[in-house]
């Protein structure tokens, strides 16, 4: 007999918690391991830790860590797995889009000996998820070879792994991409992805712009070796047009004209040095954050755990 963490990050979701409890507990009633289900409450304003308070009354399993503010998602889910007990750790969402009757699944595909098990999503409506595609084969091919194509949201790894990832101590990065990036076995559970139970995705365009930079920046050096590709590119192009143009006046003595292209090629020019710096900023930024060593979350509470 195992013990299994569960962790769930929170973020205003007062109105599923209840659901959640109840698909939790039905999801683990009939299985042979023991359970703790660790919440994460990620700075909520909408009630979402008094709920979560009383259902640690109702479910002696269920722990709860409240953030002092909002740090993410991915500062949540690297909080669970801090202070999970388990033998193995798995995630699920508090929106329920993600079915924890899979749990049971996962569990079996980590006692054949698989050390990282992945729930690979498809959707009903896949029309919708173009962008979506592009991002993971983006990652696939310039990041994280071992990220399925269609994208995860669901995990469950073993204890050596949780060890691995709490280990790194990194900032600004994809709890997901790490656990991918440290190579362990790996297996996949496909699933259908369901639709909200309640409420509205906190999921917003900034988060998901911020995960694409996080990711890319942290797991591929690709940016920094396309903006030396550009500049080397332009560099070439600058000198054989240059050498065009002194050629053209020397020998056929063809006048230099043309202010208005000579502002198209200093505007695009500028252009892109302004994407290069940004691109390295990025990566200083986040060279600069890690060397504060301020902590990735900071947590206001704690609610039945033993070293409260």
């Amino acid at each position: 007999m195992a013990l299994i963490s569960v962790v769930i990050p929170v973020f205003n979701e007062k109105e599923n918690l209840p659901l959640v409890l109840e698909r939790l507990a039905g999801a683990v009633r009939a299985g042979r391991d023991t359970f703790e289900f660790i919440f994460i409450d990620d700075g909520s304003t909408d009630g979402t830790y008094e709920a979560l308070q009383q259902m640690t009354v109702l479910d002696p399993r269920v722990r709860v860590i409240r953030f002092s503010r909002n740090f993410g998602s991915h500062a949540a889910c690297l909080a669970g797995l801090t202070y999970a007990k388990g033998d193995a750790c798995a995630f699920i969402s508090a929106d329920l889009q993600d079915p924890p009757e899979l749990i049971g699944t996962l569990i079996e595909e980590w006692r054949e000996g698989n050390e990282v098990v992945i729930g690979v999503r498809t959707w009903a409506d896949s029309s919708s998820r173009f962008f979506q595609g592009i991002y993971y084969r983006m990652v696939r091919r310039f990041a994280l070879r071992t990220m399925p194509q269609e994208g995860t949201d669901v995990f469950l790894i073993d204890r050596k792994v949780v060890d691995v990832v709490v280990g790194m101590g990194e900032k600004n990065t994809s709890i997901f991409g790490l656990i991918l990036w440290s190579g362990f076995s790996q297996t996949v559970v496909r699933y259908e992805k369901g639709s909200r139970a309640r409420g509205v995705s906190k999921w917003t365009l900034g988060k998901k712009i911020k995960l694409f930079v996080d990711t890319f920046v942290s797991f591929s050096y690709f940016p920094i070796r396309m903006i030396s590709l550009l500049g080397i590119l332009f560099a070439v192009t600058g000198f054989l047009y240059a050498l065009f143009i002194i050629l053209n006046r020397i020998i056929f003595y063809v006048p230099v004209e043309g202010w208005a292209s000579l502002m198209v090629v200093l505007l695009l020019v500028s252009g892109v040095q302004m994407l290069m710096l940004g691109v390295l900023g990025e990566y200083l930024w986040r060279n600069f954050d890690e060397s504060r060593k301020r902590p990735t979350f900071i947590i206001q509470g704690k609610i039945n755990f033993e070293d409260q």
